[in-house]
């Protein structure tokens, strides 16, 4: 099988996206200044088995629908895009099939998809999952919140979390 890869801009940096022919593999937010360095490429090449190739304009649907979103579009991404699954199994796989049901501006929190991804008491595996997930904003990791309701981490950058639960209540609430 052939992978290929290109950047689509954010308004957190250009992250990485990775591609299959049966869709996109993975979708990585940077954490460099710079995310065309290489080593961005080891970790999905250490899992893909092969190094991804350069493809500019492979991202360009994508950077599309990442410009509506992040206008306050609400873009279920798995609606146009096609998502290879392939890096992702198990629980995982469960809870972030659930969380991608999560409605655009609502949020759930981890013990709640625990319940409904069939594992109740699975709260932290699903932290995990959103942890690991290989698709930052396509699969809204985003909208699952602690119990409290407070938003809790992503990644490194929380304030990112918070900044992806602002814009979407924000728009739900036509500001």
């Amino acid at each position: 099988m052939t992978f290929r890869f290109d950047f689509a801009p954010t308004p957190f940096g250009d992250a990485l996206a990775v591609f299959s022919e049966k869709g996109i593999v993975r979708f990585d937010l940077s954490e460099s200044e710079d995310p065309s360095v290489p080593w961005l490429l080891e970790d999905v090449s250490r899992q893909l088995h092969e190094v991804p190739q350069a493809s500019p304009g492979a991202a360009d649907e994508l950077a599309h629908l990442l410009d509506d979103y992040f206008e306050g579009a609400p873009v279920r991404f798995d609606e146009h895009l096609r998502l290879d699954w392939r890096l992702v199994d198990g629980f995982s796989l469960a809870a972030l099939r659930t969380i991608a049901e999560i409605p655009w501006g609502e949020t759930m929190s981890y013990g709640e998809v625990a319940i409904v991804a069939g594992h109740p008491g699975a709260a932290r595996a699903v932290g995990t999952a959103c942890r690991l997930t290989p698709f930052s904003i396509i699969v809204p990791v985003h909208r699952v919140v602690r119990s409290d309701g407070t938003p809790g981490h992503y990644g490194a950058h929380p304030e990112r979390k918070r900044y992806l639960l602002d814009l979407e209540s924000d728009a739900a609430r036509g500001r």
